[in-house]
């Protein structure tokens, strides 16, 4: 069965509509709720994504009337402003997950392809996973004790790099290499920087689980072959 989304508002966001066709997602757009109740008794619906940024008043409305149904719609998935995550406070009822507007469509694939995996329509998605940390490869999120890590770009590499090979020490060299890059002429102070960034993000309770390995480099946690 071809997964269907119903979208709002009519016309869908364009950066939508594209990454859904790209992914070969079926979808249609509703102007309102009265049509989106109409729709609604006529199709099955996998999801719905709204983008509450453009209309907040009348996308929220939505979500509530969705919800509301005798079999409630879900996943459903809300676009944001920046400036609106302040209106998600309260209104976690109203839907599964959400995306920050503007977004890489790449993000959107992956959040829906998770919601549906969450919702038993879908594959799971691929992970790192160590003890209590976990990181999703395909939307570049981490966890630790089911807490978000805000990382940049490398430390989030670096700590994939760390974490898919447990147990093993690389050298700084190594992991500039390997992580940065060949190309990349930044000295061993750079893995230094990031290891200590990475560690305070942890936390101090998990700030171990990288492990310095005097006058060689560095590991995660203990390997899994013992």
């Amino acid at each position: 069965m071809t997964e269907r989304f119903l979208l709002f508002p009519d016309p869908a966001p364009s950066e939508v509509v594209r990454c859904l066709d790209l992914s070969g997602y079926q979808w249609q757009a509703a102007i309102g709720i009265d049509t989106t109740i109409d729709l609604s008794s006529r199709d099955s619906w996998t999801g719905a994504v709204i983008a509450v940024d453009e209309q907040p008043d009348r996308g929220w409305a939505l979500c509530r009337e969705l919800r509301k149904q005798d079999v409630p719609l879900e996943p459903l998935l809300v676009l944001v402003g920046g400036h609106q995550l302040e209106d998600l406070e309260g209104r976690s009822d109203l839907f599964d997950d959400f995306l920050i507007a503007p977004f890489h469509p790449r993000e959107l694939e992956t959040r829906l392809k998770h919601l549906l995996w969450r919702a038993g329509r879908g594959v799971r998605p691929e992970l790192v996973e160590y003890g209590p940390l976990r990181l999703n490869i395909e939307t570049y999120q981490a966890q630790i004790d089911d807490r978000p890590l805000d990382l940049t770009y490398m430390e989030y590499e670096l700590l994939k790099y760390l974490a898919a090979n447990p147990g093993r020490v690389f050298s700084r060299e190594v992991l500039l290499n390997q992580v940065w890059g060949y190309e990349y002429y930044g000295g061993a102070r750079t893995v230094d920087v990031h290891v200590r960034r990475l560690r305070a993000k942890l936390g101090q309770e998990h700030a171990n689980l990288i492990q310095t390995i005097r006058s060689v480099g560095y590991k995660l946690g203990q390997s899994r072959w013992g």
